[in-house]
């Protein structure tokens, strides 16, 4: 087994290089590439499938995370993908039931028990994929406001900290959304989740009913309303309670498109991408991911 692993050494729990280095080398065949800026991870991500690597191993946080999907993308079915969760979020490993420890993930690597997982491809001015949640509207401001240093001293409280930075900007977008080629729904939002996974921002249950490998999207809409309610929603959502509340609208479908004025920047998997009208479509079971059994 050839084992590629992508390490980011400035994960928010990477506390040693060195000490990381060699508990990830306890792997067999083990390659580790460390990452020094962004995009570093695609591009390893790209040449482990051109060497024709058997598992590629993203140790980081949900970013490096995204950028190992998009490397490998367009050749999923070559090569699994692995996860070490070492950022200060980790919303992804929480939907597979990752552990903590290196030395746990480890062992489930070493296990090599593998199963399918839908990707999402969002194009908008672009082509961008995603295993876990893409939000937009005031998501998309909160993560402007989400910098490295506030990740490094705030950890698993940088969101919340950034969130109550952001909510004076909050706002409203009109927005037409199209479910599977269906009737156009028009809306007054100010956040609009598309989810694959469960958690985003840290362990919150954004989407708390969702599956990664039942093909479709989980599409949570946050309406419109006096920042007293959006607040309580707000609340409901750090329990996964809120899906029931009247300023939520909740659907599923295989293909979502988007279109808002003003323009909605979207928090993929903690990239930001175009704030152009963007179109989500699950391409069912698409990934080999090794998780517990």
């Amino acid at each position: 087994m050839k084992t590629f692993i992508i390490c980011n050494p400035c994960a928010g729990s990477v506390g040693d290089r060195e000490s990381t280095s060699e508990k990830l080398r306890q792997l067999p065949g083990a390659q580790i590439y460390f990452t020094e800026k962004a995009g570093d991870a695609t591009r390893f991500a790209q040449d482990a499938v051109q060497q024709g690597q058997d598992l590629v191993v993203a140790a980081g946080g949900d970013g490096t995370l995204n950028e190992v999907i998009n490397g490998i993308a367009r050749h999923a079915n070559r090569i699994q993908v692995g996860l070490v969760p070492l950022g200060t979020g980790n919303d992804f490993a929480r939907t597979l039931n990752l552990p903590d420890s290196i030395e746990d993930c480890i062992d489930i690597l070493r296990a090599a028990k593998t199963r399918p997982v839908d990707l999402v491809r969002v194009t908008s001015d672009q082509v961008r994929y995603f295993v876990n949640v893409a939000a937009g509207g005031f998501s998309g401001t909160v993560n402007e406001k989400l910098t490295p240093e506030i990740k490094k001293t705030w950890g698993p409280l940088a969101y919340l900290r950034s969130a109550a930075q952001a909510l004076p900007e909050l706002r409203s977008y009109r927005t037409t959304i199209v479910l599977d080629e269906g009737t156009p729904l028009e809306v007054d939002l100010c956040n609009a989740i598309v989810a694959n996974g469960r958690f985003a921002a840290g362990g919150t249950p954004v989407a708390p009913e969702a599956a990664v490998d039942d093909g479709l999207l989980d599409l949570v809409l946050v309406l419109q309303k006096p920042m007293s309610e959006v607040v309580l929603v707000a609340a409901r959502m750090l329990v996964g309670k809120h899906l029931t509340s009247d300023a939520i609208v909740f659907r599923r479908a295989r293909k979502i498109s988007i279109n808002s004025k003003p323009g909605m920047w979207f928090n993929v998997d903690g990239e930001l991408v175009s704030n152009e009208p963007s179109i989500f479509e699950v391409l069912p079971r698409a990934l080999q991911f090794v998780t517990p059994n």
